[in-house]
């Protein structure tokens, strides 16, 4: 019997052939034109006014916190069941995060609890679009106006979801995508910033640049280029930029198949889970989801476990996923919880287990995957 990965990397059609023309092209470093076709397509996709490449999620996020000056003294509100870069990037810059529950539903950052974490410190508010549902955007977004807080969207999750049927990681004056290997469009490693403002999109072209206005002068705007900023080298190379190009080109094939999965999984597995006291996902009605992630929350940690160690029995490889932040090493080091702690995050990362999905999940692959899940019996 094959096993069932957790995830497999999909190779769009056009994938090679553009990797071999980037291969060969006269800006392999970046700044060719399949990065310019790439963020082309991103402003496209999402209506964000710019869109910087980067070589990650978190160089983006990394980007973030030196567009906005965050530095020592200052606090920026994280969710504490999110990746670790949504709070690291802060710490590089001599910040505090603080951390925020998550609802029980969505597993999105609480919006009843951001305002009690707001202090005279509190410098942006950072949300991370769990499984690519949207946070409480309507309620975020006043809160960060009220008290005049950048506002960051880790949308690491959520290329292709919505709020209200605005694209998700535009609300904020700064929003990071991912293309690792692992996400719906991914070149291996890779990311995106997208910036809602003229001058913030400018300074992130430059400090992306090492600090460097080069890419002015290559575009005849100055005479020479100098080192006007700090930065850093942010650049996605053009071999990755050219098959981010292909999956941005398949995304709706990417999509459909995706929503396969999802769709058969919540139709699927509904009655074993209300027998079975467990938990699937919630999307809210004004959201719209790209089908990142399918999981389940088990009614304990002992549960969790077995179910993990059943699947594997039966060829599938199921996986839980965050460790909450507040309760980390680095977390109790460097950070402080919000009050009321993170009860919510704790009780998730002890039950969740995560399903295969990916769109080369054949269907008979898929109807293994379901079979195994429901002859499983919570004990």
């Amino acid at each position: 019997m094959t096993a069932i990965p957790y995830h497999r990397a999909f190779v769009a059609e056009n994938q090679l052939g553009h990797v071999t023309e980037a291969m060969y092209g006269e800006l392999s470093s970046g700044y060719g034109p399949f990065g310019e076709r790439a963020a082309r397509l991103l402003r496209e996709m999402t209506g964000a006014g710019h869109v910087v490449l980067t070589t990650s999620a978190t160089t983006a996020l990394d980007l973030s916190a030196l567009l906005l000056g965050v530095g020592p003294g200052d606090e920026v509100i994280v969710p504490s069941y999110t990746f670790v870069s949504s709070a690291s990037v802060w710490v590089l810059r001599g910040a505090v995060p603080v951390f925020v529950d998550c609802r029980p539903d969505t597993l999105n950052i609480d919006e009843e609890l951001i305002e009690a974490a707001i202090t005279g410190r509190t410098r942006a508010i950072v949300v991370t679009h769990y499984a690519g549902v949207g946070c409480e955007m309507d309620r975020i977004t006043k809160l960060a106006e009220r008290y005049g807080l950048a506002l960051v969207e880790d949308n690491a999750h959520g290329l292709g979801g919505s709020y209200r049927d605005r694209p998700l990681g535009t609300f904020g004056r700064l929003g990071a995508l991912s293309f690792h290997v692992t996400k719906n469009v991914q070149c291996g490693e890779g990311g995106a910033l997208l910036v809602a403002e003229d001058a913030l999109a400018r300074r992130a072209e430059i400090i992306r640049e090492k600090g460097t206005n080069r890419r002015e002068f290559f575009r005849g705007q100055v005479d020479r280029y100098r080192w006007v900023e700090m930065g850093s080298n942010f650049m996605l190379a053009e071999p990755l930029a050219a098959q981010l190009v292909a999956q941005l080109e398949s995304f709706g094939e990417i999509q459909r198949r995706r929503q396969d999965v999802w769709r058969a999984y919540h139709e699927s597995l509904a009655a074993w889970a209300h027998d079975n006291g467990v938990a699937r996902p919630v999307v809210p009605p004004e959201c719209a989801h790209p089908a990142h992630i399918y999981h389940l929350l088990l009614p304990d940690m002992a549960n969790r476990q077995a179910l993990i160690a059943h699947l594997a029995g039966h060829g599938v490889q199921a996986v839980f996923h965050y460790f909450p932040l507040h309760s980390s090493p680095a977390g109790e080091r460097y950070g402080r919880t919000a009050p009321g702690g993170c009860p919510v995050a704790e009780s998730v990362a002890d039950r969740q287990v995560r399903l295969p999905l990916y769109p080369g999940l054949e269907e008979r692959e898929l109807r293994r995957v379901i079979d195994a899940v429901t002859s499983y019996r919570v004990s």
